[in-house]
């Protein structure tokens, strides 16, 4: 079994997802969750799509998420 980082982006009317690990790798859907599913299905065939074209499949993650607390800039005064 292997894990992949995906992230998901939601859009206006949409939700879109991404691999960073398996470039090309993409899905949207309606919800988050539809999305999500959608998304693993999307790995599922891509990974399928690697093998049969020779392509090595990533042996481990080498993307990383984070999250940094970045305090509000001040608003400025009209003067």
């Amino acid at each position: 079994m292997k894990r992949f980082l995906v992230i998901i982006e939601q859009g206006k009317d949409n939700f879109s997802a991404y691999a960073p690990d398996l470039p090309g790798c993409v899905a949207t859907g309606a919800t988050y969750d539809d999305t999500l599913a959608t998304m693993y299905e999307a790995i599922e065939f891509h990974l399928e799509a690697m093998i049969e074209d020779g392509e090595e499949i990533p042996s481990s993650p080498f993307s990383m998420t984070a999250y940094l607390a970045v305090p509000e800039p001040a608003l400025r005064k009209a003067a």
